[in-house]
């Protein structure tokens, strides 16, 4: 390439930031990134609108190696944990401010490794999966002028079950399996942040059914016997920091017109 061509090559590349630069100096100031984020949240920025759609994601993994360890009600000689949850949400705000929302959980729960069960040690594996629908109604109150951070109070009532499955297997040949199913009705009332970090999409923070009333019966067999039953009703009210809940979520309209919207 020629010295001339390499010349006018190089000139077009700087060429756009010259008149950035020249703009800047017209205007007697240098606009940040963060200033162009601002200005979105500032001009006429309407998350919680009546008419604006919400879809939110929350996930979790566990994953865990256990050593003479104390788990659930019997002792981990070694053993491996593999849980994992995943929440999907979606609503519609039905006036400013409120919103009917539904979500729909999935979970998963896996173990495997030796327990101590007084005198014996045995190989146990369980699996354990269920789901569970949530409809209810969600109530926002911005925290800022531009109502990028708010606080929200969730309540509803949640249908749900789970079934599992458990392999017991001491002296070799010696195996029992135990059956498991539950079904779990609840009404409870969470509470949450909301913080939109880039344009409509948002961090969410939720502290699950803080008071709450819970349903579970369950139904159990082992090596396909006799079927025993159990029903139990919790009425709580606590804060259990590991019901904690992070996720992600996107406002569909959530920025519009302010002349428009009264209309």
């Amino acid at each position: 390439m020629k010295l001339k061509e390499i010349r006018i090559l190089v000139f077009l590349l700087i060429l756009p930031a010259l008149l950035f630069a020249q703009e800047d100096l017209l205007t007697g100031q240098k606009t940040t990134p963060y200033d162009l984020l601002s200005s979105y949240y500032n001009q006429d920025f309407k998350p919680f609108q009546k008419g604006n759609f919400y879809v939110g994601l929350a996930f979790s993994v566990t994953d865990k190696n256990l050593t003479n360890t104390n788990y659930l009600i019997q002792q981990v000689v070694e053993g491996d944990r593999l849980d994992y949850n995943v929440l999907l949400k979606g609503g519609y705000y039905t006036g400013d401010y409120g919103m009917a929302i539904i979500n729909f959980n999935y979970f998963q729960d896996r173990f495997g490794g030796t327990v101590f069960q007084d005198p014996d040690t045995v190989q146990s594996n369980t699996l354990k999966r269920g789901f569970a629908v949530s409809p209810g109604f969600r109530s926002s109150v911005p925290l800022t002028p531009n109502e990028r951070l708010s606080f929200f109070t969730e309540f509803g009532f949640t249908l749900g079950g789970n079934s599992s499955l458990t392999r017991d297997i001491r002296n070799i040949d010696e195996m029992n399996k135990t059956h498991k199913k539950e079904f779990i009705f609840g009404v409870g009332l969470s509470p949450g942040i909301t913080f939109f970090a880039m344009e409509n999409f948002a961090f969410e923070v939720q502290l699950n059914n803080v008071l709450g009333y819970k349903l579970n019966v369950a139904r159990s067999s082992v090596n396909e016997g006799p079927e025993s039953k159990q029903v139990r009703q919790n009425v709580d009210f606590r804060i259990n920091l590991l019901s904690l809940d992070l996720g992600l979520a996107y406002y569909f309209g959530a920025k519009k017109n302010r002349k428009g919207a009264g209309k």
